[in-house]
């Protein structure tokens, strides 16, 4: 099928679903479904006809440019177009890509410590407060679920629910290891130190997408402890869920009711269990593909903040930003993960024109 056609199908398909949705319909849920479907055509739909409506004038100015009386007055237009065409068929381009069907949930964020000691703690406290602060920006709702701090500012380990549009499309490039590069407050002799955390993106999972079975579940519960053991409340709210078949431990303990302790940590389990899935299904597909921007590995080292240069390079990209205070703050953090989003459009438009 030529490009052509494939762009002739979906206005055909858009203009099908317009007249259906002005006709009465019955059943709210056909109506909600072919809705959403014109929902998702419409920017595609209306990009392909400007594009076309650009090449229609395009060929009738390079007839008025072979006029002598016209040329000039047709010149400056038809340079103009020369630059628009090819922009806005890249664009259509990038529309028509396969979506990945995550994109649109929202995700849990799971932050840990790693190599490093206290250095590593403080660091991702650190990162914890940037998605905070960046959540915040976008305009999404950041609900930490699950905290473990070390008593003097850093964090062990930390989870977080971040709900809003496009969430996991934006975050799901920053699963990975983190490291970096500072000479800590208590360092005399002014050396740097290299220590990591790790990050983990996953996209939140219905019970609709995956179905837990109790018999599955070992739910233990106990009593809550804060920093250095002391017991933090006098009741077993704690929960720990073991999924017996995959041998995924997930626990809470933040909440003084063992209830909500117990939804959290389902909430936790179930997207956990949904980016196992994910992850077998994305290594089918990325055995055939060249590059994998996003491919969410935690053991893969991704980006360094070295704060003595005050600089932030994401080594899948070789993209260096002198920005480190501002991505920290979260007000930087989007041109860093634009560049991923783009990198990663380009090495599939590349797999795509094959």
């Amino acid at each position: 099928m030529s490009f052509e056609h494939k762009l002739d199908q979906v206005l055909m398909r858009f203009n099908e679903l317009r007249e259906q949705l002005s006709a009465t319909m019955e059943d709210p849920a056909e109506f909600a479904k072919l809705s959403k479907e014109y929902s998702d055509l419409t920017p595609i739909a209306e990009k392909i006809m400007e594009w076309q409506q650009c090449v229609d004038e395009e060929k009738n100015l390079k007839e008025l440019v072979s006029d002598p009386e016209f040329k000039e007055l047709a010149q400056d237009d038809l340079q103009r177009l020369h630059e628009q065409v090819p922009l806005l068929l890249k664009e259509i381009q990038v529309l028509l890509l396969p979506k990945d069907v995550d994109d649109d949930r929202n995700a849990i964020i799971e932050i840990r410590a790693g190599t490093g000691g206290e250095e590593a703690a403080l660091f991702a406290a650190d990162l914890l407060r940037m998605y905070q602060r960046y959540s915040e920006l976008q305009g999404w709702r950041f609900e930490l679920l699950h905290e473990s701090d070390t008593g003097i500012g850093g964090i062990k380990e930390a989870s977080a629910s971040i709900s809003g549009k496009g969430v996991f499309a934006k975050l799901k490039f920053e699963s990975g290891v983190h490291r970096v590069q500072r000479v800590p407050e208590t360092e005399a002799g002014g050396r740097i130190h290299t220590s990591a955390a790790t990050v983990a993106v996953l996209p939140e999972a219905e019970e609709v997408d995956i179905h837990i079975e109790e018999k599955d579940l070992r739910i233990d519960v106990f009593r809550s402890s804060g920093p250095g053991g002391q017991s933090v409340n006098t009741t077993d709210s704690a929960v720990r869920i073991t999924h017996i078949p995959t041998g995924v431990v997930v626990q809470q303990q933040d909440e003084k009711s063992q209830h909500k302790n117990k939804a959290k940590a389902l909430k936790i389990l179930r997207a956990r269990l949904y980016e196992h899935q994910r992850a077998q299904k994305d290594a089918e597909r990325s055995a055939s593909r060249k590059s994998q921007i996003g491919s969410g590995d935690r053991s893969e080292r991704i980006r360094t903040y070295n704060f003595p240069q005050g600089r932030v390079t994401d080594h899948r990209i070789n993209l260096t930003l002198y920005k480190l205070d501002r991505i920290l703050e979260g007000a930087g953090l989007d041109e860093m993960i634009q560049a991923l989003i783009t990198e990663d459009q380009a090495a599939r438009l590349a797999d795509f024109g094959e």
